[in-house]
């Protein structure tokens, strides 16, 4: 999976308007954006584009970008 499509994606669906601001080290839970319902897109967006359905408790322990990615890759 490209980093650069997840977060341009990521970014998308936390309404953040300029994606430059993320990196794979960025820690996702720090934004200013960041509250329950960025953590709700987040996990409809994994779903939808990646098929992806993640437990909280495993979406817990995720901290930066690219362990979403890894994540994903891994599944």
């Amino acid at each position: 999976m490209d980093l650069n499509s997840f977060i341009e994606k990521f970014a998308e669906a936390i309404e953040l308007e300029d994606s430059s601001v993320l990196s794979g080290d960025t820690v996702f839970r720090t934004l200013p954006e960041w509250d329950s319902l960025s953590y709700l897109s987040v996990i409809a967006m994994m779903d939808e584009e990646y098929d992806i359905q993640i437990e909280n408790a495993e979406f817990k322990q995720l901290l930066t970008i690219e362990d979403l990615v890894n994540y994903i890759s891994n599944r």
